[in-house]
């Protein structure tokens, strides 16, 4: 099935993009939740509207991804979680938690979907988070964690 995608799907494409996926997948997934439109003739004036928008609003969002880069990766983020008498965790910090956690630091507000986690925190001490602020632009993220 070829579709154009009108919003951004991880491990996919970017808006604009025409791509080939299984018959179930366009189906069931990216066309009910309006990611992703049937392609036609008609559509190829579609997707190269799309990809304008896009590059403009890509030039003009990459100057403020660097500010964005520059304030998150200058913020002291803490999150306190209950942990053992050996720094071990009762539980795992999740994404949610990282992304309060910056709101609360007085950091820019940042989408979960955009944060990855590199290894699993199930310790207290410094982790590493990796935030996609823009498809160029990665900011790495030192999130302590405490015992609260």
């Amino acid at each position: 099935m070829k579709l154009i995608l009108t919003q951004d799907v991880s491990g996919l494409g970017a808006p604009g993009d025409v791509v080939e996926v299984k018959d179930g997948y366009g189906r069931n997934f990216l066309l009910p939740r309006g990611l992703a439109t049937p392609w036609t003739k008609g559509g190829e004036k579609q997707v190269a509207q799309i990809k304008r928008a896009r590059e403009v609003r890509e030039v003009r969002d990459l100057d403020a991804a660097q500010a964005i880069k520059a304030s998150l990766e200058g913020l002291k983020v803490k999150v306190p979680a209950r942990a053992g008498d050996t720094g071990r965790l009762f539980g795992a910090i999740t994404v949610s938690d990282v992304v309060s956690a910056v709101e609360a630091a007085g950091g820019p507000a940042v989408d979960k979907r955009k944060v990855t986690i590199v290894s699993p925190i199930k310790t207290t001490g410094s982790h590493k988070v990796e935030v996609r602020v823009h498809p160029e632009v990665l900011a790495n993220l030192t999130v302590d964690v405490v015992s609260a």
